[in-house]
C-alpha cells in the first residue's frame, strides 16, 4: 500500500486506473487536520504516474474537482473506491508518440516489401523461374532491396529529427525500440543482396562455362 508521509489523520482509498487498483493511505499534510482532495491527488500522482493536472478523480459518478476540500467533505472516507481517468503522458508527448507510432507503420510497410523480395529470391534459388529470365529478375531483385534500404534509411533520418525533451520517457523508450528495428531490418536487407549478388554471380558463371 502506498502512503504519503505520515504527519496527520489518514484516510484509506483503493484508487481504480485502467485495469489496474491501487490502495493508497492520504494523510493530512501542511498542518490540516484532515486529509485534503490534493493530498489525494498527489499521492495519486506518484503511484499511478499520471500528473495532476491530467487527472480526473470520480467518486459515486461525481468529478471531484475542489482541492483544497477535506475528503470528508466530498464524502470520501476509509475503504471507498475512487475512480481515476487520465493519461501518463502530456498532449505534447502524446502527439511525438503518435508521429513515432506513424513511422512504426511505415516500417511495417516497407518490412513487408522485403518479404516479398525474399520470396521471389527463394523461388529463382530453387529453380521455379526459367534459366533465361533469372538474370533480369535477380537485377530487379537488387534494385527493389536497394530502394528498400533508402526508405529505411529516410525512416532513421525522420526519427533522428525528432527532438525530445528528458522528460518524455515513454517517447525516447519507443524511438530506441524503434531504431533496434529499422536497424534489424536493415541487417536483412544486406543478407538478401548479398544472396541476389551470390546467386548472380552462379548465374554468370554458369553463362561464361557454357560459352566455352
Amino acid at each position: 500500500m502506498a502512503s504519503a508521509e505520515m504527519s496527520g489523520p489518514s484516510v484509506t482509498v483503493t484508487v481504480t486506473h485502467n485495469n489496474e487498483k491501487h490502495n493508497i493511505q492520504v494523510v493530512a499534510q501542511q498542518g490540516n487536520n484532515e486529509p485534503s482532495l490534493q493530498d489525494m491527488a498527489l499521492l495519486i500522482e506518484q503511484v499511478t504516474g499520471v500528473p495532476l493536472a491530467f487527472q480526473k478523480l470520480i467518486y459515486k459518478g461525481k468529478s471531484l474537482k475542489e482541492m483544497e476540500q477535506p475528503l470528508s467533505t466530498l464524502g470520501v472516507k476509509n475503504g471507498c473506491r475512487v475512480m481515476l481517468i487520465g493519461k501518463k503522458n502530456s498532449p505534447e508527448e502524446e502527439a511525438e508518440l503518435k508521429k513515432l507510432r506513424d513511422l512504426e507503420k511505415s516500417v511495417e510497410k516497407i518490412a513487408d516489401q522485403l518479404v516479398g523480395v525474399n520470396e521471389e529470391l527463394v523461388g529463382i534459388q530453387k529453380g521455379f523461374l526459367a534459366k533465361g529470365l533469372r538474370a533480369e529478375a535477380l537485377n530487379k531483385l537488387d534494385k527493389r532491396v536497394k530502394g528498400t534500404v533508402e526508405q529505411f534509411m529516410k525512416i532513421l533520418e525522420q526519427i533522428d529529427s525528432l527532438t525530445l525533451p528528458e522528460t518524455f520517457r515513454d517517447c525516447r523508450l519507443k524511438r530506441k525500440g524503434l531504431v533496434k528495428k529499422v536497424q534489424a531490418f536493415l541487417a536483412q536487407c544486406d543478407t538478401v543482396e548479398r544472396s541476389i549478388g551470390q546467386e548472380t554471380d552462379k548465374l554468370k558463371s554458369k553463362n561464361l562455362a557454357l560459352a566455352e
